[in-house]
């Protein structure tokens, strides 16, 4: 944990752990006065740095320049994030590199302006290693608390209200108690934060192990009032935990994209989607969820639904029903689960037997509205095992049941 060592054997640790002889930019590229700083630095001294982590480099100055001279110089490509703030990314060889321009006339200016103390951490570029850390990260690490480095910093971009939030889950840190009240007092200033901004942050938040607590905990805490986040949501969150996710048998895979999936629907409904700028997707898929867990609260059993709803509940949930799954039973989830890992599960995964084009040159039928009702009469009686799917026969079975309903429509 981050201050258990002299200072300057804790610089080196770190430095050793960061290894900077691996990145792809050479330390000499850079201009004297540049300094490593924010998430790298605070995961080094926690002990949880990736293979290849983000870097996000400070230089006096000139930063985009400098980073179309690198590109073109190493042979990545350069991204101008923010050209006000002269800040631009360089993506080379599976690395991301962050440069931007000095905030203030020193380094020590810039990372006072920071939002949390773990994140305003640097480590100077030059020999020997060292530390700068002027709002008492270390101090806020050792202790094991997250702590905003003042309540104006907060302010001054309020995004850094659910960041913190995010922070908290993501390095298993609690808010410090003062941290927490201004994130409460405050809360409601999120909604001067770009819809597109906040849901990039409930979506890293809802991906965390607890995040579901995180974001029950935003929404009783108004973080979230500007944005028509549901606000009975907060009691089905606590329960979209990983525990629940491996009890209704999905798989680690499965785990990552489902839970964050499952959290984000159940918090936010198609127009709060809209409100957040989040994708059609998104909403589309918000909808369709949130859907069908209402039809549970007329029929908590999906197995005792009549065929026709259970047929459109796989064919709306084909992609996500392992999410959906998560607010069911675990006995009840399971054997659904196993169920829609098989692609050839006539009902988990409905289709006809028989394509548009197929009927249409057997019963020389025309496209149009009986075609469509054709076929999802097929889709039925193959998802109910009345079609075989394994069989030499399904064909001639599937075109006598497709006569048999066209007789039958014109009786």
């Amino acid at each position: 944990m981050a201050g258990e060592l002299p200072a300057d054997e804790q610089a080196r640790q770190v430095w050793r752990r960061l290894a900077p002889e691996g990145w792809p930019v050479p330390l000499e590229t850079l201009p004297a006065g540049s300094a490593l700083v924010g998430g790298a630095v605070r995961d080094a001294l926690l002990g949880r740095l990736s293979a290849q982590p983000d870097l996000d480099l400070v230089v006096p100055g000139g930063a985009i320049g400098l980073c179309r001279e690198l590109a073109s110089r190493l042979g990545g490509t350069a991204v101008v994030l923010d050209p006000a703030r002269d800040i631009a990314r360089l993506v080379l060889r599976g690395w991301t590199v962050d440069l931007a321009g000095r905030d203030g006339p020193s380094l020590e200016t810039d990372l006072r302006r920071r939002d949390y103390t773990a994140n305003a951490i640097a480590l100077p570029l030059d020999d020997p290693p060292r530390l700068q850390d002027p709002t008492g990260g270390l101090a806020d690490l050792a202790a094991g608390r997250l702590a905003a480095v003042s309540e104006a910093n907060l302010l001054a971009d309020p995004l850094r209200l659910l960041r913190g939030v995010r922070l908290s889950h993501t390095l298993a840190l609690p808010l410090a108690p003062r941290s927490e009240d201004w994130i409460r007092h405050h809360a409601r200033a999120l909604g001067q934060v770009s819809g597109e901004r906040v849901f990039t942050e409930l979506e890293k938040l809802a991906a965390e192990p607890s995040g579901h607590r995180g974001l029950a905990w935003s929404l009783r805490h108004h973080l979230l009032e500007s944005w028509a986040a549901d606000a009975t949501a907060a009691g089905p969150l606590e329960a979209l935990d990983p525990e629940q996710a491996l009890a209704c048998g999905l798989d680690g895979a499965e785990l990552r994209w489902a839970l964050p999936l499952a959290r984000l629907a159940t918090l936010l409904p198609p127009a709060a989607l809209g409100h957040l700028r989040a994708s059609r997707q998104w909403q589309q898929r918000s909808a369709r969820l949130r859907g069908w867990w209402q039809a549970l609260e007329e029929c908590p059993d999906p197995n005792a639904l009549a065929e026709p709803q259970r047929l459109q509940l796989h064919a709306d949930l084909a992609a996500e029903l392992p999410a959906w799954l998560l607010r069911l039973p675990a006995a009840m989830a399971r054997p659904w689960m196993e169920r829609w890992r098989q692609p050839a599960d006539p009902l988990f995964h409905p289709r006809s037997p028989l394509d548009g084009r197929q009927l249409q040159q057997a019963l020389k039928l025309p496209p149009g509205p009986v075609l469509g009702e054709l076929i999802r009469h097929l889709t039925q009686e193959r998802a109910f095992g009345r079609i075989p799917i394994a069989d030499p026969a399904a064909g001639a079975v599937a075109i006598h049941t497709a006569r048999a309903w066209m007789s039958r429509r014109h009786d």
